[in-house]
């Protein structure tokens, strides 16, 4: 039995994530306000789907922001680093394996603001967002997220 072209990208996708699972996940670094809570729960949503986490405490995450490259266009609450990429924002951990696993080139990905039903950002009313995938001539939307 053959596989149809058209189901070779699925078929891609699904043994990249069947082989990424065999691999521990990289170190994400993650850069945030002692201050700010919504950090905090991001974190713990990261750590609970196997990301191993080093927190990095600054007074200033604008700047943090702008030394690690993320254009301020796309500010969130917190930045990160994971496997040569940035995430900045409430990026879900699923989108973060997806991205992880595909290893498309850019930047990294961004949940620009905080919208409520992002993971940390849990709501009993979520609005839909969209995790953008950031490049070097500006993003498109990589996943999007009906409110639940």
């Amino acid at each position: 039995m053959s596989l149809s072209p058209r189901l070779w990208p699925a078929a891609a996708f699904f043994f990249a994530l069947v082989a990424s699972a065999a691999e521990p996940l990289p170190l994400l670094e993650i850069y945030k306000s002692a201050t700010c809570s919504c950090c905090g729960a991001w974190e713990a949503h990261m750590k609970k789907a196997g990301f191993r986490i080093q927190t990095h405490t600054v007074a200033d995450v604008s700047a943090s922001r702008e030394k690690l490259g993320m254009p301020e266009q796309y500010a969130s609450c917190h930045t990160a680093k994971v496997g040569g990429y940035l995430l900045e924002g409430h990026v879900p951990a699923e989108d973060v394996k997806r991205l992880l696993a595909e290893r498309p080139k850019a930047l990294g990905l961004a949940v620009p603001g905080m919208p409520l039903g992002a993971p940390g950002m849990e709501s009993a009313q979520p609005q839909s967002y969209e995790s953008l995938l950031i490049t070097a001539n500006g993003h498109r939307v990589f996943v999007r997220h009906p409110a639940r």
